[in-house]
């Protein structure tokens, strides 16, 4: 009788150790910060704004970067929803919209998703000292991989990290989030895009190609 409660208790405790480790998480419904991005080799990095609708699926990125001796303003909304993204261009008032692969959504850890590890950025000697986070990786479509830095309280996203074969590497690291929209119409698209047709691309874009895409377009202005 007491192997069996002993047995017993030895399943309960690996069955409550179990049920802590982290789950993939889901972000808060609207949220807006700041980012920056590093494509490639490092030559081109950037920071701007961003902002997530977690309902509808919609992110928007204004982006300020430096290309060697240019800079550079780039506006993108995407629409995973939808599975189309639009990369507009104020400066000529120009507007290109392109398909869009929503099998990865950077602001969700995906359901398939691996646990990496939990540590703790910063320090847990003290309170406030540190923050606790869940990395997470997994494979993108074509060969490619990821691997993305959540909160564990809040799920509040962090980093996110991208290879694929035609893109390299490419890093976007999040800041100063806060719950919320500043504005609803930032997930609308825009007059000038709304007489724009759908280019052909052999593959629809994801999210870092859609990053790298841009990173090409500013090699091109040195």
């Amino acid at each position: 009788m007491n192997f069996v409660s002993v047995l017993s208790c030895i399943c309960l405790l690996l069955a409550t150790a179990a049920s802590q480790n982290p789950k993939p998480c889901v972000v808060p419904a609207l949220m807006n910060g700041g980012l920056t991005m590093m494509v490639g080799d490092g030559s081109m990095m950037s920071t701007g704004t961003i902002g997530y609708d977690a309902l509808g699926k919609k992110l928007r990125i204004r982006n300020f970067g430096l290309n060697g001796n240019a800079t550079f303003g780039v506006d993108l909304l995407m629409l995973f929803n939808k599975e189309v993204y639009y990369e507009i261009d104020w400066s000529t008032y120009s507007c290109r919209k392109m398909p869009l692969d929503s099998s990865f959504i950077p602001m969700q850890v995906p359901s398939d998703a691996k646990l990496m590890g939990q540590v703790v950025m910063g320090s847990s000697s003290s309170w406030g000292m540190g923050v606790l986070v869940n990395t997470w990786y997994g494979e993108l479509p074509n060969k490619g991989s990821y691997t993305v830095v959540f909160t564990d309280i809040g799920c509040i996203p962090l980093t996110f990290t991208g290879y694929t074969p035609e893109s390299g590497w490419t890093t976007v690291s999040t800041f100063n989030w806060v719950l919320g929209t500043n504005n609803p119409m930032d997930y609308l698209v825009p007059a000038v895009c709304l007489n724009s047709k759908l280019e052909e691309t052999q593959k629809p874009h994801n999210f870092f190609n859609a990053i790298e895409s841009l990173a090409m377009k500013t090699r091109s202005l040195e």
